[in-house]
């Protein structure tokens, strides 16, 4: 028996005992950030070619941050007003290998380099050359153009003692995704081949057309497809009868009928035989361009109904109403809820499986339906390959350009239910092959 034998007998717990054994905080650990290295610019984190700094030391490359500066006239990394005269020219000097070094001591600039510049010359050293034979020698003039300079005048590129300066995470225009657009790289954006690193001859001369034959509707210019366009349209028939005869000879409930005629063929079987070729549609969205292309050759009703939808104007202002993270984003409701939504044909239409069409990869174009032959409006694109939806689901098309924008799609955040209030607008339907012109 000790006199600490009921220490433990206490109606409270500590602080390490919330913490350590009932899961209480704990201290925050501080992730790893990424650090930008001396020989970048602060603005395109990449190499730079003509050096320019500012008096805190922030290095940018010329033609990077005059472009930056004109447009919004601020510090890229502070946010701080900021006109051009706050910039001066560095010189650094390369040895016989292409490496940054001291033009006094001949050594190597590296990461944990102590790194200076004089502000009057621009000229870069190491800063134990500087503090060896300009501080404590009282000699302050520049050490290879012999210039005079005050002690104000030494800028600090580099402190490996204070490294939390160089963290990108908190540079003002990351923060706030301040970006610089390039002129000539916007107007290439625009160019339906921009995001393919190579495509079929058969796909280039599709694009080719799109380019020079594509016009934007106009709002109020919404055709609409009526019985009476379909009157003048040609009738095929099959190699069998109806059967009207026989069944009039036989039945007494049937009408009789002395004529042997034709069954008529649906036109729409007949234009799904004859189409060899893939389709391509273009959905405009708010995030950016969803360049589709179609397998009218594979799965030609469903492609059917997914051109005369958007020809009609039917997903135009409508939302991805659904989108769950590695998995897919879900649209073609024009109410919003993923309960509506009609097909082209006015009511549902079967399923169509084939072997070659699955869902592997990502940007897959599939019908979403509420069942077995239930398809009608709804469509999805697949985040990353999803097997098991394969003979449930039709697939009818893949995404052939703008797989960033589906990225930043998967990116944006949703609600407890998976909802998305991003919108795009379906601004045209390339009918590559002539037999839908007619619809």
């Amino acid at each position: 028996m000790g006199k600490k034998q009921h220490q433990k007998d206490k109606m409270y717990i500590t602080a390490t005992e919330w913490r350590e054994q009932y899961g209480g905080k704990r201290k925050k650990t501080e992730s790893a950030y990424k650090r930008l290295p001396f020989y970048c610019c602060a603005l395109s984190l990449q190499n730079f070619t003509h050096p320019y700094c500012t008096k805190d030391g922030h290095v940018f490359d010329l033609s990077a941050i005059v472009p930056f500066i004109r447009k919004y006239g601020i510090n890229p990394i502070t946010g701080e007003k900021m006109d051009s005269k706050a910039l001066f020219k560095l010189n650094f000097h390369k040895n016989t290998e292409g490496k940054y070094h001291c033009p006094v001591m001949y050594r190597v600039f590296t990461d944990t380099s102590a790194i200076v510049a004089i502000k009057t010359t621009g000229n870069v050293y190491s800063l134990e050359a500087v503090t060896e034979l300009n501080l404590k020698s009282k000699n302050m003039l520049d050490l290879i153009s012999s210039e005079p300079f005050k002690k104000t005048d030494i800028i600090t590129i580099q402190d490996p003692q204070k490294l939390e300066k160089y963290d990108m995470s908190t540079f003002y225009h990351i923060k706030e995704k301040i970006k610089m657009v390039d002129e000539e790289d916007e107007e290439a954006r625009k160019s339906a081949t921009y995001t393919l690193k190579s495509t079929s001859a058969e796909a280039a001369a599709t694009l080719a057309e799109l380019a020079t034959s594509y016009v934007a509707p106009s709002s109020n210019n919404k055709t609409e497809t009526t019985g009476e366009e379909k009157e003048d349209l040609p009738k095929y028939f099959h190699n069998t009868t109806t059967g009207d005869v026989s069944r009039g000879l036989t039945s007494t409930a049937a009408p009789r009928a002395t004529k042997s005629q034709l069954q008529e063929r649906n036109l729409d079987e007949v234009v799904y035989e004859k189409v060899k070729k893939k389709s391509y549609v273009r959905l405009v969205t708010s995030l950016g361009d969803l360049n589709v292309e179609l397998h009218t050759d594979m799965v030609p009703q469903t492609c059917h109904n997914f051109m005369l939808l958007c020809k009609r104007g039917y997903y135009n202002n409508t939302i991805f109403h659904r989108s769950i993270r590695n998995f897919m984003v879900q649209g073609g409701d024009p109410t919003g809820t993923g309960k509506g939504g009609e097909s082209a044909f006015g009511s549902t239409f079967p399923d169509h499986f084939k072997p070659n069409l699955t869902h592997s990869g990502r940007g897959v174009l599939s019908m979403a339906n509420r069942g077995p032959n239930t398809n009608t409006s709804q469509f999805f694109f697949t985040y990353r390959s999803c097997n098991h939806l394969d003979n449930k689901h039709t697939v009818f098309g893949r995404l052939v350009g703008g797989l960033k924008v589906l990225d930043e799609m998967e990116a944006t955040a949703t609600d407890k239910k998976r909802q998305t209030n991003y919108r795009y607008k379906v601004d045209i339907c390339s009918l590559i092959c002539g037999f839908y012109q007619r619809y």
